[in-house]
């Protein structure tokens, strides 16, 4: 593949790839919101139950945890490590 005809994939590809990167940014943004909503919701819902607080923060920190592996899934699948 010739230099010139790279450089054309390129500046073509571009207006995707920048389409891309910005919708899963903002995917990933709305789910950190949506997570910290729920968390907050079912930590109201177990303490109005009767759980002390602490634990219930404790519980509603998995949410956290599925939260981040999810985005760490989801960038390792986009990585373009170790591909050739």
């Amino acid at each position: 593949m010739s230099a010139r005809s790279m450089i054309s994939a390129i500046l073509v590809s571009a207006p995707q790839l920048t389409r891309f990167a910005l919708s899963s940014l903002w995917t990933i943004t709305t789910l950190g919101r949506q997570v910290r909503k729920a968390r907050r919701a079912f930590e109201k819902q177990l303490i109005a139950e009767g759980m002390s607080k602490e634990d219930a923060k404790r519980i509603s920190a998995f949410y956290e945890e599925l939260k981040d592996s999810i985005v760490q899934m989801s960038m390792r699948g986009v990585s373009l490590r170790g591909r050739r």
